[in-house]
């Protein structure tokens, strides 16, 4: 279920978005009640968004004005404006870090469900699945915005790119390829905004599977109305941000020093296609200068999403990140310059009192002018207005009917089941030891400090989850005589006074499992590790057990980080190796199922697994090419020239797979779609003359796209998701250019003994060029290979 695509997500999707008929129990403060509603032009829906915008300004004071530059805007009391809490959090369900949302204030909505952190779902590879996840985060959130639970804003998704695999908040992130973080940027960002609603029409249908429900009508063209926002979602964290704390290194002082070419091909990718193809209503800009200014500083980089990406949203600081600019990076003279460097580069909110409390006296010191704060609020109000919260008692609005009931549903709990089934990864199964035969299993043995933590399964940015449980109960359902030994007292696993223990209990059973790896204590928001092995004496406990117990043992690891598990890998008494991440509240049933066989793994990891010896590399150098000459070996599969733990990509299945080309073009020609005043270029690299083309000098790239047909046949004896994945590698040695990169992928769902067709998209002015040393997209002519597994593919691009 829920692999082939969009359409195989329909029942779950009407499902999902049905409407309950019960009343909100409570109702969120909003704008233009009666009489106001009649009395200002910024209420009244017919006029159009930048009119009701302008108008609203024109009624405000300048204290007024300076009072809603913060995440916590101060109501209008004269003007009917409740204060407005702009700061919600949602990247992987309704978060309770962000002050916007409350489950603990009385109110009738106490959890929400909670779906695989980001860096689990990614490992899905499925576009269909992140869009839905959107989708049903978005509903849950204007649920408890109807009973004053929730706001309408929320800043998620961290689409920053995992860099480095110390890196605390890298769980929170889809992973390290460029690509797969565009990709899923845009899929949750339209569900997240409403891509599933379409001018507020809704039509009965009993659907394809004959189930009456309400649904809702979806557009021919599957594009979102730009003008309509159900929620908000924001791209955060704009740009090359991936570092907390490391030594002597913080996220608020330190200074990424990135090149154009990293900056065009690794680091704003995402960022563009947030914006432009997802239409996020929110750009963040982060903590950390970017070389040498601070990122909420660079004009060049914030006015560019507007005037080239097309932006229509408002942009936030990360929370405090206007105070850094003069308290930790010294970049100003004074906290209104500041104040006034933020604003006038292009930031319109500051999440913090900064700018609340600096921003008059810039003013009255000429660093700032009343027209930088009305350009500010005209974006933070265009946003508001989109979202429909000046058009009066949300009850009576298109979402007015969700409530309560609408939160923790049956159809959202299974899509968190799907979401972590799909996500899990197998990557060491020696002699097909999975999956188990539950009726063969007479005792099984969990083991690890993690097993038994329903909380532990969540990472962070998370709420209080439906019906959270742990490992240990997952497995037990499986097995009644299911015993449990905590191993170690804690993740960190300083002390071995609990081997003993787990070492009995392992003797005793006929199947052991052991889980171990990390939790929020090693890696999270100001916390970034300094290696990549297990924690403490976590590995000696799992040799320990592996050595005691009669059979081999399954390794379960956790947490978002890469983890150098030679030790596992090579050990033959360790037969099964599964990563699980943080899987959610649906991860101990996914688990068990992956184990007992009633789910087919098909995850695969969107990170690099690096060995231990990484750990030498500086954490602060940004650079994404390797440099021999210095001995520094790049990073990320695109890059890397050392030795891996797994790759990127990597992960089995329960069955096997092949694949067969059944059609890709093997010529290209540029000469019918390039501009009058293209011409061949000629780039001199050691000995060798490259040809290549400026993409900018190609006027119709869709001209050149073609789809490669795959025929992909499931040779093994169970059915199951696959994730079939094309790279591409340029005809020549091009100095900086990727020792491969993915040009697109797509999971299906196979039977067993059988072929299955489809087809990827490739787009060469996209998927085929490369950034050179200035940071422009240049296309080499020549033959470029496509990679399909072991099969390859050329594609000569020329003119003539």
């Amino acid at each position: 279920m829920l692999a082939n695509g969009r359409c195989l997500f329909f029942l779950l999707l009407f499902l999902s978005l049905s409407f309950s008929n019960s009343k909100p129990v409570a109702n969120p403060k909003f704008p233009c009640k009666p009489p106001t509603h009649n009395t200002y032009s910024f209420c009244n829906k017919s006029l159009p968004i930048t009119r009701r915008a302008q108008s609203l300004i024109s009624h405000l004071t300048l204290q007024e004005k300076i009072q809603q530059l913060s995440d916590n805007a101060s109501g209008i009391p004269r003007l009917g404006i409740p204060h407005y809490e702009w700061w919600s959090e949602s990247l992987h369900g309704i978060s309770i870090n962000g002050p916007g949302v409350s489950f603990k204030n009385g109110g009738p909505v106490t959890s929400a469900t909670g779906f695989p952190q980001v860096i689990v779902s990614a490992a899905s590879f499925n576009r269909s699945l992140w869009f839905l996840i959107g989708s049903a985060i978005a509903i849950e959130a204007r649920a408890m915005y109807n009973v004053g639970q929730a706001g309408l804003t929320f800043w998620a998704p961290n689409i920053n790119i995992f860099r480095d695999p110390r890196w605390g908040r890298g769980q929170e992130t889809p992973g390290e390829d460029p690509m797969v973080a565009s990709a899923y940027a845009i899929e949750f960002v339209k569900g997240f905004q409403g891509g599933h609603w379409k001018n507020g029409t809704e039509t009965e249908s009993t659907g394809r599977h004959g189930i009456g429900q309400k649904r809702v009508l979806l557009g021919e063209d599957g594009e979102i109305n730009d003008d309509k926002l159900m929620l908000s979602a924001c791209c955060k964290h704009s740009t090359a941000y991936d570092l907390e704390k490391w030594g002597n290194f913080s996220r608020y002082s330190f200074n990424a020093v990135v090149t154009e070419q990293d900056l065009e091909d690794t680091y704003q990718p995402p960022f563009r296609s947030c914006i432009q193809k997802g239409k996020a209503s929110c750009l963040m800009c982060s903590y950390n200068e970017v070389n040498g200014v601070p990122a909420c500083a660079r004009e060049d980089l914030l006015q560019k999403t507007r005037t080239e990406w097309g932006f229509k949203g408002y942009i936030t600081s990360d929370c405090d990140a206007v105070a850094t600019i003069f308290e930790y990076q010294n970049y100003s003279k004074s906290p209104e310059d500041a104040v006034a460097i933020a604003l006038k580069a292009g930031m319109d909110i500051n999440c913090g009192t900064y700018v609340l409390r600096n921003a008059q006296s810039a003013v009255e010191k000429g660093k700032l002018q009343e027209e930088d704060i009305d350009r500010a609020l005209h974006n933070l109000f265009s946003v508001q207005l989109r979202l429909g919260l000046f058009d009066g008692d949300p009850r009576n609005g298109q979402f007015g009917k969700l409530g309560p009931k609408n939160v923790c549903t049956k159809e959202h709990k299974t899509l968190a089941l799907e979401a972590a089934r799909q996500g899990i990864v197998l990557l060491k199964n020696d002699k097909k030891f999975l999956p188990l035969n539950k009726k063969a299993v007479s005792s099984l043995a969990i083991i690890g400090p993690l097993a038994n933590k329903a909380n532990n399964l969540d990472g962070d940015y998370t709420g209080y989850p439906c019906d959270p449980q742990s490992l240990f109960e997952g497995l037990k359902a499986y097995v009644e005589k299911t015993s449990y030994a905590i191993g170690c007292l804690d993740v960190a696993c300083v002390s071995d006074t609990q081997f003993h223990k787990a070492i009995i209990v392992a003797k005793r059973a006929d199947f052991v499992i052991v889980v171990a790896g990390l939790d929020l204590s090693q890696e999270t928001e100001d916390r970034d590790r300094v290696s990549l092995l297990l924690p403490g004496k976590q590995m000696s406990l799992v040799s320990s057990v592996a050595a005691a117990s009669k059979k081999p043992v399954i390794l379960v690891l956790t947490g978002g980080g890469p983890l150098d598990v030679s030790f596992a890998k090579g050990d033959p008494r360790i037969a099964s190796i599964l990563w699980i991440g943080y899987p959610g509240e649906a991860g101990a049933k996914a688990l068990a199922e992956i184990i007992f066989g009633e789910y087919n793994p098909g995850g695969r990891l969107p990170m690099t697994w690096y060995p231990e010896s990484f750990t030498e590399v500086s954490m602060t150098d940004m650079n994404m090419r390797p440099n021999p000459s210095r001995g520094y070996p790049g990073r990320t599969y695109r890059f890397y020239t050392g030795n891996r733990v797994y790759g990127f990509g990597g992960g089995l299945s329960y069955t096997n797979f092949t694949y067969k080309i059944l059609s890709a073009p093997s010529k290209l020609s540029l000469s019918g779609s390039l501009s009058s005043n293209s011409r061949k270029r000629i780039l001199q690299q050691g000995g060798e003359r490259l040809s290549y083309i400026n993409i900018n000098e190609i006027t119709f790239c869709d001209s050149l796209r073609f789809y490669m047909q795959i025929l992909v046949e499931n040779v093994g004896n169970m059915d199951g998701g696959h994730v079939v994945m094309l790279f591409s590698r340029v005809p020549t040695v091009f100095r900086g250019a990727p020792e491969k990169q993915l040009v697109g992928f797509d999971r299906v769902h196979t039977i067993s003994h059988r072929s299955t067709e489809m087809s990827i998209l490739v787009d060469p002015c996209e998927h085929l060029s490369v950034a050179n040393e200035q940071g422009k997209k240049i296309m080499l002519l020549g033959g470029h290979v496509l990679m399909l597994g072991d099969l390859e593919h050329s594609v000569t691009i020329q003119i003539y």
